[in-house]
C-alpha cells in the first residue's frame, strides 16, 4: 500500500490526476491525500466565488474516493498554504500527482511553469506529473545517462510503481562522443533486469536530441522516467529544458526523482 499526495490548484480539479490514482487503487489499494492549494502567494484575498469553488473541488474528490473505495485524507488549511506546508506534505508521502496543464492555470504561461518548477524542486517525494489527456501507461521510457540521479529515478518508479514494472520497458541512453555504450552497463543491466521483466535497452543517435520530443510524442501509452529536474547532471537529451519541453507539451505522464 502507497501514499498518494494528490496536490491541486483548488480552482481547477484534475480529472487526469484522479484517475490515475483511481487505476493504481484498482491495482493496490493506495491512501490519497488530497492537498487544495489555493493561489494565495499572488492573489492575496479569495473572494467568494473562489472559496465556493475551491470547497466543490474538495466535495468532488470526497465523492469520487468514496464511489471508488479510496481511503483518503484532506490537508485542511487550504487557505493558510505556503510552499512549506507541500514540502511537510511531501515528506510524508511516497509520490505526489499534479497536473501540469491545470496546476496554477490562471497563470501565464511562463510564470505557471515557474510555480511548477518550484514545486517539482521543493518537493521531499517523487513527483507525477500527469497530462489533462494521457492513455495510462501500458509501456515505460527510462532516461539514463549513468549518473546517479538517472539511477536514482529508475529505483524510486520501481519501488512505487511495482504494478507497472510488468510493462514492455525502454532504458534509453543517448550516445555520447566520449561514450558509445551504455554507461556502467554491466551494473545498470544488473538492477534494471531485477525490476523490470521485459526490459530493452535502445541507444539513440547522436543528434536525436532535437527529435526526441517528438519521438516521445509517437509513443502513446508512455511514462517517462527522469532524474533530476533542478539540476544539470542530466545528458543532453535529458538536461532540465528537454524534460521542461515534454511537460509543457503535455505529452506523457513523467516520474521525476531526486534527493
Amino acid at each position: 500500500m502507497k501514499k498518494i499526495l494528490f496536490a491541486s490548484d483548488g480552482s481547477n480539479f484534475s480529472e487526469g490526476s484522479f484517475e490515475f490514482v483511481r487505476r493504481v487503487n484498482d491495482i493496490q489499494p493506495v491512501l490519497v491525500t488530497g492537498m487544495f492549494i489555493p493561489q494565495v502567494t499572488y492573489v492575496p484575498v479569495l473572494d467568494e466565488e473562489d472559496n465556493r469553488v475551491v470547497e466543490n473541488n474538495i466535495k468532488h474528490f470526497e465523492n469520487l474516493c468514496q464511489k471508488h473505495g479510496i481511503a483518503y485524507r484532506i490537508h485542511k488549511d487550504y487557505f493558510d498554504f505556503d510552499f512549506p506546508e507541500l514540502k511537510k506534505e511531501s515528506r510524508f508521502s511516497d509520490v505526489m500527482i499534479i497536473c501540469g496543464e491545470l496546476f496554477y492555470k490562471r497563470f501565464i504561461e511562463s510564470h505557471q511553469f515557474d510555480h511548477l518548477r518550484k514545486v517539482l524542486h521543493i518537493s521531499e517525494c517523487p513527483v507525477l506529473v500527469v497530462p489533462m489527456q494521457y492513455q495510462y501507461p501500458d509501456n515505460n521510457i527510462l532516461a539514463y545517462d549513468g549518473s546517479k540521479e538517472s539511477v536514482y529515478a529508475i529505483k524510486q518508479f520501481a519501488y512505487i510503481f511495482p504494478e507497472l514494472t510488468k510493462n514492455p520497458t525502454l532504458l534509453v541512453y543517448a550516445e555520447d562522443e566520449d561514450e558509445p555504450d551504455f554507461p556502467s552497463k554491466d551494473y545498470i543491466t544488473e538492477l534494471a533486469t531485477q525490476h523490470f521483466s521485459d526490459l530493452t535497452f535502445y541507444k539513440l543517435e547522436s543528434n536525436s536530441s532535437e527529435h526526441f520530443s517528438s519521438w516521445i510524442k509517437n509513443r502513446t501509452g508512455s511514462v517517462l522516467v527522469s532524474g533530476s529536474f533542478s539540476r544539470s547532471a542530466l545528458s543532453q537529451v535529458f538536461k532540465k529544458s528537454f524534460v521542461a519541453d515534454i511537460i509543457k507539451d503535455h505529452q506523457v505522464p513523467v516520474f521525476i526523482a531526486h534527493k
